[in-house]
């Protein structure tokens, strides 16, 4: 039986320090949950997913209910979960009414013909199979639909480097993550998320793209990244990341080079959550903030929010 391990994230941008306990709190109802699976013997499929329903049924976060509304003011959801025994993989990107995006990507990836579904097809593919849906207008709070009309006026900027000192003070919500290592020495990596505030109807991050915001694979490691999509995509940052463990680091080291490769190369901004083959929990991100929980070498709980801007 191989060492288990276990760590989520709730997104890596500017969270108000009026919600820094709602993020910790979320991401640690999440991994207490995903943690009892885990050590019940639970797979790490199985395992990543429920954490990130839980994280998606947290309105604190830009996934699920409460999600950030694109230009229409409507929600857009991407979700992607992937296998690292059989490096199969379900991808769904820009669905709407879907109560849980990551349950419905765990149903396209169990079906042999797909890995990655978009849009209306998504959608009719989950009524087709039975996963749970919701009104869209109830997926939506207040709090995104006053930011949605202070964007309006004021639409938020879009540099090149993705990260103005505006758009990252309004937007606090996060993209949502798991990635766990299971007692039969498979890892597994699940991301979800709503997308980025205002942006064009039909855009797609990296969230749900291999390589780029997930990726798992059980002879190197399996990661989740978060933050600016666009930059995340270019640097295919969780194969980036999984491919440094082949070289010798291990997760910590290969998250922290990993980030420090997205600055480098393209100015992006983003955070990493990894767990290797070895069992080794790392996290590592160049925003101001980022919630991430774990559990440690002593199966004790640690949680993260960097607590000031410095």
């Amino acid at each position: 039986m191989s060492k288990i391990a276990l760590i989520v994230h709730g997104g890596a941008w500017r969270i108000d320090p009026s919600e820094h306990d709602a993020h910790l709190n979320g991401v640690k109802i999440s991994i207490e949950h995903a943690w009892r699976l885990l050590k019940a013997g639970g797979s790490a499929s199985h395992v990543v997913q429920q954490a990130v329903m839980l994280l998606e049924n947290d309105p604190t976060f830009d996934a699920g209910i409460g999600s950030v509304l694109n230009r229409a003011g409507e929600i857009e959801l991407d979700a992607m979960l992937m296998d690292g025994k059989t490096l199969s993989v379900g991808a769904i990107a820009g669905v709407q009414g879907i109560e849980n995006a990551i349950q419905l990507a765990s149903v396209v990836q169990q079906d042999p013909t797909i890995n990655f579904l978009v849009g209306k097809g998504a959608e009719e593919y989950a009524r087709l199979n039975h996963v749970p849906l919701l009104d869209p207008e109830k997926m939506i709070i207040q709090r995104e639909l006053d930011r949605y009309e202070q964007y309006k006026t004021n639409p938020p900027e879009r540099i090149a480097e993705g990260f103005s000192d505006g758009f990252d003070k309004i937007h606090s919500g996060g993209t949502v993550g798991a990635v766990a290592l299971d007692q039969n020495g498979n890892i597994a990596a699940a991301t979800s998320t709503g997308g980025t505030p205002y942006s064009p109807v039909g855009r797609v991050g990296d969230s749900p793209l291999i390589g780029c915001g997930t990726y798992a694979d059980n002879e190197t490691g399996g990661a989740s990244a978060t933050g600016h999509g666009e930059r995340i995509m270019q640097v295919m940052l969780t194969k980036y990341a999984t491919d440094l463990i082949v070289q010798g680091y291990n997760a910590p080291d290969a998250c922290r080079l990993a980030i420090e490769h997205l600055a480098n190369r393209v100015a992006g901004h983003g955070g990493l959550i990894m767990v290797d083959k070895d069992g080794y929990v790392g996290f590592a991100h160049n925003t101001p903030h980022m919630a991430v929980a774990w559990y440690d070498d002593n199966d004790v709980l640690q949680t993260y929010i960097k607590p000031t801007d410095s």
